[in-house]
């Protein structure tokens, strides 16, 4: 094949808004669409990597990345701004995310800049004293996709000794908001400010920017140097994508006077109970704190009088052991620490969660359980 090919290469000539590859969504919500991206979106999205990686690249830096390539979390946020800069990237391909193999992948390979979904950061904290049997020296940890809570990072610290910096982003708008901790407070809860480059606001439903402190909706005013062109072979969910000159992203948050960004989860995760609209994710980083927690997810259950309860599905860790007693335990928990409405009425204990080929965890698969569970007892 080698000998038969071409010894010249003639590149194309290409505009910057050309169109230069599809990469689809994870599905979090709904069917994956297929979002078209330009040329231009590898520059792009440049300081968006820079930044959460405290100013990569740096000497003797070497990038790894549990996440798949075909994944914009693998490919853009890793592997292409990687060569980019002429910086190496370990490729590893495990059956299944080991949490203490990947301590061992990082010691034996000298790994110092890492983008780590919070899934893999969850499983890797629940391994026991990982500095007696392994020597690591990381300079940078990045995630993204699901809030960190201040749980994780607190073991960031004591444990991978750095302080890992949030970022945010989707396929169709990535790495535009995020923490450099170097040059920045890192507030537990936060996202982090706008990355420079970025017009990021909260608007409401008709695309006004709200007040500093009100949830609304994360929106990026266009043209965006990361921004889609489109979803493929798609033009109507295109055409709601936008709202003026803002693409919606369909999360909820507040942004502080400072310009933090506060996660209050996905449009579609909202609980409506009681006449309160609730976020999952506060309640989620409460229940992280317990020490029984492994992992959890929050939704929405059918309830005939306060229209949903919170429910929670917990994931304990390997040495606890489910039952009312610790059920109990953790409702206390929470109760005391969040608003009377927020507490979860309903707690599951699972051995797993529903989770896309990225990570994330799938809570419209949860609900959609407990909507038909519910359904068949009435």
């Amino acid at each position: 094949m080698v000998e038969k090919g071409s010894s010249d290469f003639q590149p194309v000539i290409t505009r910057a808004d050309d169109p230069a590859m599809i990469i689809y969504t994870s599905g979090t919500t709904g069917t994956p669409k297929g979002a078209l991206h330009a040329h231009r979106t590898l520059l792009g999205h440049l300081p968006g990597v820079e930044f959460p990686h405290n100013f990569f690249p740096k000497k003797n830096d070497l990038f790894w990345t549990p996440a798949d390539w075909a994944w914009i979390g693998g490919l853009i946020d890793v592997l292409f701004p990687s060569w980019h800069h002429g910086i190496p990237v370990l490729a590893h391909r495990a059956k299944k995310f080991d949490p203490e193999a990947a301590f061992h992948l990082i010691a034996k390979h000298k790994i110092r800049n890492a983008f780590m979904p919070p899934t893999a950061l969850k499983l890797m904290r629940q391994v026991k004293d990982p500095k007696s049997r392994h020597r690591y020296n990381m300079r940078s940890i990045g995630s993204g996709g699901e809030t960190l809570g201040e749980e994780l990072l607190d073991w960031g610290r004591d444990v991978m000794g750095l302080t890992i910096n949030e970022f945010y982003g989707q396929t169709e708008c990535n790495l535009i908001v995020g923490c450099c901790a170097e040059i920045m407070e890192t507030r537990p809860g936060s996202m982090g400010k706008a990355i420079p480059g970025h017009v990021v606001g909260v608007v409401d439903g008709h695309g006004t920017p709200v007040k500093d402190g009100t949830v609304g909706e994360i929106a990026v005013q266009r043209p965006d140097p990361v921004m889609f062109l489109e979803y493929w072979r798609n033009p109507e969910a295109s055409r709601k994508k936008f709202i003026g000159h803002w693409l919606l992203t369909g999360d909820l948050a507040k942004k502080d006077e400072e310009g933090y960004f506060w996660f209050n989860g996905r449009k579609d995760d909202v609980i409506t109970s009681a006449g309160y609209r609730i976020g999952p994710a506060e309640i989620e980083d409460c229940l992280m704190k317990h020490p029984s927690v492994a992992m959890v997810a929050v939704v929405g259950s059918p309830d005939e009088v306060r229209t949903e309860i919170v429910k929670a599905f917990i994931v304990l860790k390997p040495d606890i052991k489910a039952g009312s007693e610790v059920g109990a335990e953790i409702k206390d928990f929470v109760k005391v620490r969040l608003a009377a409405h927020e507490y979860p009425r309903e707690i599951e204990f699972v051995n797993e969660l529903p989770m896309t080929a990225t990570g994330k965890i799938m809570r419209k698969d949860l609900k959609k359980l407990e909507i038909e569970r519910k359904s068949k007892v009435l």
